[in-house]
């Protein structure tokens, strides 16, 4: 796993397919908005059924999460300043979390597929993004 950081500030953290360990692995730290983890388990193994409470949650900055489930794609990252802090490739069966600064993404492959997750509820992408 690698984390990138600029300014002691979290920009991304890539987590590749060789990254995997058994069990649950939390990937993103507790203060992240979008929490990310691995499962790892044997067959039979039973988590137990659950109910997620109703709880308030304050959120003040959109965190995203990629994975590339086919293909791979070149991921920029940007400093709070649009500076290109870094380039990297993500890979079938890599995932990257972005929590601060900017990124953008070039398709490499054809027929690329990506799953993205990210906090909602989505308000638009005028209110949400400021594109350059």
């Amino acid at each position: 796993m690698e984390i990138i950081k600029d300014n002691n500030k979290v920009i991304a953290i890539i987590y590749r397919e060789s990254d995997w360990i058994p069990g649950l692995n939390f990937i993103t730290p507790d203060e992240f908005f979008l929490q990310v983890s691995s499962w790892w388990y044997p067959k039979d193994k039973k988590l137990q059924s659950h109910f997620h409470k109703d709880f308030p949650r304050q959120t003040t900055k959109t965190h995203e999460m990629t994975y590339v489930k086919q293909g791979s794609m070149k991921v920029t990252l940007y400093s709070d300043d649009k500076k290109i802090l870094k380039d990297f490739i993500l890979n079938k069966g890599d995932l990257a979390i972005y929590a601060n600064g900017g990124h953008g993404y070039e398709i490499l492959c054809d027929d690329t597929q990506i799953i993205e997750s990210k906090n909602g509820p989505f308000i638009g992408v005028d209110q949400d993004k400021e594109k350059f």
